[in-house]
């Protein structure tokens, strides 16, 4: 497989996720569910011009590209002008609300002075394992590429011209596709299509159809090709306009800040930023049901981008901690439904017996591969609970997920926190599996980053806000019992986190019990969780020290000291944004809109934030539209609102 790092946009309906280069090669196949099943290994588009060789549409160096969303809509458009030939193409890719199906519309346009002779061809190379095996076979101007689970239909409303099954990279280049076969045992194969001759100025339109059958439902070959024949007959102008519409009152429903609807305000507040902001906050909205698991409500951290973790443990799961952030930016959209979905039943699936989450699942509740146990993921999930609560203001939540919240605090003193016996904050010092109390005393959780084990400010600033929700759970549903030990526990942590974690000399708080690195995850103790105070004088000299080591010159902000993952000198928007809301909270106004305004500039062009910003070219670096990004961004965005007495 290809190396295709970064997906420059995306597109979807509640099952199908797809991803795009910008010069509109389709990079990655979702479906049923945001991370699972992946289809695509390589899909490349092309056209054979009168007496030319095979011109791919996504790579060609006579190519210019010009790509953009149709405005408030998951619709994506790319310009493609060969300069040598002087064809246009427009490629617009949609996927259809009602129907499970991706529709590739492209409009060619001669712009030369000269008659051009158009084929078109599609390359298609499916995933494929020797528990996956890809076969593929032609029927009724379909390429249907077939494996045990799923088969995978490529069509068009015209006729195929010629096609090649078997180890097709090769011949597709030439332009011309023939085979004797009609069904083949490769994972890979290719189709074309005659458009025929464009005149002078004149313009052709048509229309590539992707849809993937589940074998489970539909298992025989002749019942895929009837459900093939009624979508060629979809009147995809028509489709278009469905999903726009649709797209356009998704937003309008989701305007939670006004940002759109309040719109003279906003532009008095923001001047020249708000355009930008507003291209964010669309491609927010536009970016969460995406990601979301409408099923189950599990939320994925972001669209994979390095399936064979060359660079990293991969990206398509759900982690507890990032969904609690994003959780948050729903409600304040006004998606308060999926996030009541994330908690009564992703959680509840997921939640293990001994009453913890463990890292990262799959959107559908299984868990995903881990490699330890944070405990501010399960910590975290009571904080956002209550904070859900405090929104909706809905009692019979609460109720429904009160015995999910009671388990965690009845059993999750046995889970190995690396403290002191006596400290564990939810009481029990116990075993844990096989652990025995002496060693008890050497386990530790992982950080927030899953880079260090021990004892960490930030995963105890999550229990002690756990604590605190719990204490407030319990008394709106009047389930007193046990209050006043919560209150002792939460006591004890914040005592236990002044004297252990913050250094007698400078008073200035330790990420944990093992070094002095500096890390942006110390804010977490103000916020989100106000185990501290913001004015007391710990934060004040954290603060201090987090500017002189964190910040970088352009403005954003470092994870932490010594940071080895890609380099580690990079600005993180998540950790630029906490800063933000940092200042937010202390009323330092012009900081916090400075820093917005940082991770602002350097969203993508399409108004996605990633997971660093390249430090030297101000560029979007790695993971383009992480959900953590835009959830922070969100809640900044909300903050603002009172900064700039916009309501």
């Amino acid at each position: 497989m290809k190396k295709k790092y970064y997906n420059e946009a995306v597109i979807g309906n509640e099952k199908i996720v797809a991803s795009f280069s910008y010069q509109g090669e389709m990079l990655r196949l979702f479906y049923p569910t945001r991370d699972y099943r992946q289809f695509i290994d390589t899909m490349q588009a092309g056209v054979k011009i009168n007496d030319s060789a095979l011109i791919y549409l996504h790579e060609d160096i006579n190519n210019q590209y010009e790509q953009y969303y149709t405005e408030n809509t998951n619709i994506l458009n790319t310009k493609i002008k060969n300069t040598y030939f002087n064809l246009s193409i427009l490629q617009t890719d949609f996927v259809s609300i009602s129907k499970n199906v991706i529709i590739k519309k492209y409009k060619l346009t001669n712009e030369n002075s000269i008659d051009l002779e158009v084929d078109f061809l599609l390359y298609s190379k499916l995933l494929s394992n020797n528990n996956n095996m890809v076969g593929s076979k032609i029927e009724k101007d379909i390429l249907l590429q077939y494996s045990h689970d799923y088969t995978y239909c490529i069509f068009s409303k015209l006729p195929i011209l010629g096609y090649r099954l078997n180890h097709s990279e090769e011949d597709i280049k030439s332009g011309y596709l023939h085979d004797k076969d009609y069904i083949g045992m490769a994972n890979d194969s290719a189709v074309s299509y005659k458009i025929g001759t464009l005149k002078p100025g004149e313009s052709k339109e048509f229309e590539i159809f992707i849809y993937i059958n589940n074998n489970q439902e539909k298992d025989q070959m002749d019942e895929i090709i009837e459900d093939v024949e009624k979508i060629r007959k979809i009147d995809t102008t028509k489709e278009q306009k469905n999903v726009e519409k649709y797209w356009n009152n998704y937003v309008k429903e989701h305007d939670g800040l006004n940002i759109l609807s309040k719109k003279e305000e906003w532009q008095k507040k923001l001047a020249e930023e708000y355009e930008k902001m507003k291209q964010i906050y669309v491609r927010s909205i536009l970016l969460f049901p995406l990601l979301s698991n409408s099923e189950t409500g599990g939320i994925s951290a972001a669209i994979e981008i390095d399936e064979e973790r060359s660079k990293c443990g991969r990206y398509s799961y759900c982690w507890p901690r990032d969904a609690v952030f994003v959780t948050k930016a729903l409600d304040l959209l006004n998606m308060t439904e999926q996030t009541t979905k994330f908690y009564t039943n992703f959680c509840k699936k997921t939640q293990s017996k001994n009453g913890i989450w463990e890292q990262r699942f799959y959107t559908d509740g299984r868990l995903a591969p881990c490699w330890g146990y944070q405990i501010d993921e399960t910590a975290s999930i009571i904080y956002g609970i209550y904070e859900h609560y405090k929104i909706t203001k809905d009692k019979e939540f609460l109720k429904q997920v009160y015995r999910m919240c009671q388990k965690v605090f009845d059993t999750l003193g046995t889970v190995p926190l690396g403290l002191p016996l006596g400290t564990f904050p939810f009481g029990k010092s116990v075993p844990f599996g096989n652990f025995e109390k002496e060693n008890l005393l050497n386990q530790g959780s992982y950080d927030l980053w899953e880079m260090h084990e021990g004892v960490h400010l930030y995963s105890l600033s999550a229990i002690y806000a756990a604590l605190k929700a719990m204490i407030s759970i319990k008394q709106e549903i009047n389930e007193i019992k046990g209050i006043e030990e919560l209150e002792e526990k939460a006591k004890e942590i914040k005592k236990y986190c002044i004297k252990n974690l913050c250094d007698e000399q400078s008073k200035i708080l330790k990420r944990n019990n093992k070094d002095n690195i500096m890390d942006i995850s110390l804010l977490g103790t103000v916020v989100p969780f106000s185990m501290l105070d913001a004015e007391q004088k710990e934060i004040k000299n954290t603060i201090e020290k987090i500017n002189m080591t964190l910040r970088t010159y352009t403005g954003g902000y470092l994870r932490f000291e010594n940071d080895s993952y890609l380099g580690g000198n990079n600005p993180w928007p998540v950790a630029t944004l906490w800063m933000a809301l940092y200042n937010i909270k202390i009323g330092n106004q012009e900081e916090a809109r400075k820093e917005i305004e940082f991770v602002t500039k350097t969203a993508t062009k399409h108004g996605f934030l990633a997971e660093q910003i390249d430090n030297e070219t101000m560029q979007s670096k790695w993971v383009i539209g992480l959900g953590w990004s835009h959830a922070m961004y969100i809640i900044a965005l909300s903050q603002l609102v009172t900064i700039g007495d916009v309501s």
